[in-house]
């Protein structure tokens, strides 16, 4: 891969680093400093597992005396030789930036920004907000935000990257989150753009139920999100998967377009979904379309809470898609 020759030159078994990176993009940490930033990896300070190591709360002074969080990731050699040379080229509001990195014989550490107010789904299913639920706009504005972070990832740099938030299966080697796999990544172990927007998609019934993508709750039908949102749409009994905080809430036109974008994101043949490009058009589309719902019934022309209509039964084919309207590509 372009630039990791240029951080990492091959000695024996091992590649051995060459030099720091520029200041200006990346700065190398200490392992002493990353000990004192989490007080020496305090389990009290541990805030996370991921697949390849444990993930903690840090703390450190920059260059301006300023107090900064970070959260710091163990990985492996092989880990950090790919994922920093990416990391740093990220230049996106919307993407989590890297720090710095540490590379000691001891221990190998990529430093990350820390999300201060936590991630989606502590808000959507967990205890960190402490104000209520997430109101149905802010929920929609972070999806678009999130879909242009994709976007870029996947046309905004010199070649693409794909996020593969995807199934860990050793036999061939396919790694990321369970619950969120592509199933054709799954069975070929061939990872394209469309695999993210298949994560993506679930990540739109999350937003949208307010429930993990699998759960050991309910009925088996119950236990894949996207699995119960398919026969519930097919049924005409979409209500079911909604928030109840959400319920009266929802314009039905927005409903409609975003209930589109998420199921056509999930189809089971990459070829049949959107792009994230799409994806992203079409929920601006579908976040305009709510505040114009908004405003009219602010303005007094509908005092009642919206009312999802059923839609779905027998009016629409399951392979019908919003980006069959705002495909960017005809």
């Amino acid at each position: 891969m372009e630039g990791v020759s240029k951080l990492f030159r091959t000695s024996g078994k091992r590649a051995k680093p060459s030099s720091a990176l520029p200041d200006e993009l990346c700065r190398r940490f200490s392992l002493a400093e990353m000990k004192i930033a989490t007080n020496n990896f305090d389990d009290k300070l541990f805030i996370g597992q991921g697949s390849y190591g444990k993930v903690y709360k840090g703390l450190f002074i920059d260059d301006r005396s300023c107090t900064i969080n970070v959260a710091i990731k163990c990985v492996t050699f092989d880990r950090l030789r790919t994922e920093l040379p990416l990391a740093c080229q990220l230049y996106h509001p919307n993407h989590v930036p890297l720090v710095g990195y540490c590379l000691d014989d001891q221990q190998m550490i990529l430093v990350y920004e820390f999300m201060v107010k936590g991630n989606l789904g502590d808000h959507l299913y967990g205890s960190t907000n402490h104000h209520g639920p997430f109101p149905w706009k802010q929920r929609l504005q972070i999806c678009i935000e999130v879909a242009r972070a994709l976007h870029y990832l996947h046309t905004g740099l010199k070649h693409t990257i794909i996020h593969r938030n995807a199934l860990i299966k050793i036999e061939s080697k396919v790694v990321g989150t369970y619950g969120y796999a592509d199933p054709g990544y799954v069975a070929t172990g061939e990872l394209t753009d469309k695999s993210d927007v298949y994560s993506f998609g679930v990540v739109l019934l999350e937003v949208l139920s307010g429930r993990k993508a699998f759960q050991r709750l309910g009925g088996e039908e119950q236990q894949y999100l996207v699995n119960w949102a398919r026969k519930c749409k097919r049924e005409g009994t979409i209500n079911k998967i909604i928030d109840p905080y959400l319920m009266g809430k929802i314009a039905p036109e927005c409903f409609k377009i975003y209930l589109d974008i998420a199921t056509s994101c999930v189809r089971n043949e990459g070829k049949d979904r959107p792009t994230i490009g799409d994806v992203e058009v079409g929920l601006e589309h579908a976040l305009q379309l709510q505040q114009s719902a908004d405003a009219e019934r602010k303005d007094g022309v509908n005092q009642h809470n919206y009312a999802i209509v059923e839609y779905i039964s027998g009016t629409a084919s399951p392979e019908e898609s919003f980006s069959d309207i705002y495909s960017t590509n005809t």
